[in-house]
């Protein structure tokens, strides 16, 4: 009965953030790849953010489901 208990304090590591900097430091780099200007830079930030934040809503929420 101990052991159960045991495995409910565990705590699971959050990875979220690493998702979303992964994003931003991709939209970023992506951005500064197209040499349009720099405001591409920012633009291809925001849209890895929100890649991000689709990734983690729809395919890594999905999985806990299961």
């Amino acid at each position: 009965m101990e052991h159960h208990h045991e495995e409910e304090k565990k705590e699971e590591i959050n990875f979220n953030a690493l998702y979303y900097l992964v994003g931003l430091i991709c939209g970023l780099f992506t951005g500064a790849i197209l040499d349009v200007g720099y405001i591409w830079i920012f633009v291809g930030g925001v849209l890895g953010l929100l890649t991000a934040a689709l990734f983690l809503s729809v395919l890594v929420r999905g999985r806990e489901q299961r």
